[in-house]
């Protein structure tokens, strides 16, 4: 799928009381979605007030909550279900402060309640091993305003692993599925800080012969990147991995295990949940260069390249609402009880506009994307071994 090609999705004659043919054109068509759009934005954003840092608040304290009990459980408990509900309390705590909390005021969704809240964005100290600023950067302004377009997103590769045909085919994409499964989604953090600071472009570039967040190679530079990711690496993993085994005296290593497995666990759960997001053969991606044609194109483009999945209220939060990664992409400072509020509103416009809306359970839009990945592992034959093939079957 290439550029504005895939705004002309195939509608049905008549969808959600609007017919197709009421549209003049496809300007018409896309200028009418950019108006439907702005209105659900206005109305939500209407109503957004004290409630969502009454609610942000209420999840902190549960977070904080799971966390002192998951530690407790951890450090005290000799026996294997005390210490399993430990990592799952643990986990939890993680997995809010990742997603559903951290995520979210790092987009800037809070900020309009001032910093003395302690989740606005600039501010914001993310219990995640991941620099900060790095990530607004990367993610905020390069990821969301350039949405699956080659030389512009960094998020269509992530060190080895391709995803999409615009990230040219190299012979180490041959284990990109292995490497998924096996090293990305357990080290899940330590990796997106590799990337968003530039160490991965100081080491090894972006997969496209250049570097996403680098100007260049230089000691200097390289030292930068490297510093940025260490001034949170290192807190961070003295706090996990330091701290509280020493605190264990003997049992160290009992501690050391619990905390790792609650890392790995938020780990893979996050990656599960963000590799759902923007990876599959009917997710929209755009050549370098490409530019949307107005609002309502630049609206559809983010559609047609995210997914949806379909999950419970509590594996949604858990999610971070990035389960609602269409509605996150059209209004990403929006907290995800309100992305889940208007989802259904988004869902009608896409339809009533002939926009294609990608949904489905959490388990088939994995499956897709990691399809995808493996497709997308295998060289693609060029012209001349096609022809070859085909004059042999001739012949």
């Amino acid at each position: 799928v290439r550029g504005d090609d895939v705004l002309r999705t195939r509608a049905p004659p008549a969808v959600g009381g609007i017919h197709m043919h009421a549209f003049a054109n496809e300007a018409a068509r896309l200028e009418s979605f950019g108006r439907s759009i702005d209105r659900i934005k206005r109305d939500v954003e209407a109503r957004v007030g004290a409630e969502d840092l009454r609610r942000v608040r209420r999840l902190r304290w549960l977070s904080r909550s799971c966390e002192v009990i998951g530690r407790a459980a951890i450090h005290f408990s000799f026996e294997p279900i005390g210490f399993t509900a430990g990592v799952l309390a643990l986990f939890v705590h993680k997995q809010l402060e990742a997603t559903e909390i951290g995520h979210t005021a790092l987009h800037g969704a809070y900020d309009r309640f001032g910093k003395a809240t302690g989740f606005h964005s600039s501010s914001f100290r993310w219990r995640v091993p991941i620099d900060e600023p790095s990530w607004r950067y990367g993610h905020n302004v390069r990821h969301h305003g350039n949405t699956n377009v080659a030389g512009k997103d960094p998020d269509i590769h992530l060190g080895p692993i391709r995803l999409t045909e615009h990230t040219p085919w190299r012979p180490t994409h041959r284990l990109q599925v292995p490497f998924a499964l096996f090293i990305l989604f357990p080290n899940f953090g330590f990796l997106m800080n590799t990337h968003f600071t530039g160490v991965t472009d100081s080491w090894f570039g972006n997969g496209r012969g250049g570097m996403d967040f680098l100007a260049d190679r230089s000691f200097r530079t390289r030292l930068r990147a490297h510093w940025h990711a260490l001034r949170k690496y290192i807190p961070y993993y003295a706090y996990e991995y330091l701290l509280f085994p020493i605190l264990a005296g003997p049992f160290w290593w009992k501690v050391l295990l619990g905390n790792w497995l609650s890392e790995v666990l938020r780990d893979v759960y996050s990656a599960a949940t963000i590799f759902c997001g923007h990876v599959g053969h009917d997710v929209a991606a755009y050549p370098e260069g490409d530019k949307a044609s107005g609002r309502g194109a630049w609206y559809a483009r983010q559609v047609e390249a995210s997914n949806d999945f379909e999950v419970n209220q509590v594996l949604s939060v858990l999610c971070g609402g990035l389960d609602r990664q269409i509605e996150h992409h059209l209004f990403p400072k929006l907290a995800p009880e309100r992305l889940r509020e208007l989802a259904p509103l988004v869902r009608r416009a896409c339809e009533e506009h002939g926009v294609r809306y990608n949904t489905a359970s959490w388990p088939a839009t994995l499956k897709k994307a990691f399809a995808h990945i493996a497709a997308l592992s295998k060289e693609a034959p060029n012209t001349t071994t096609v022809l070859r093939g085909a004059m042999r079957v001739m012949s």
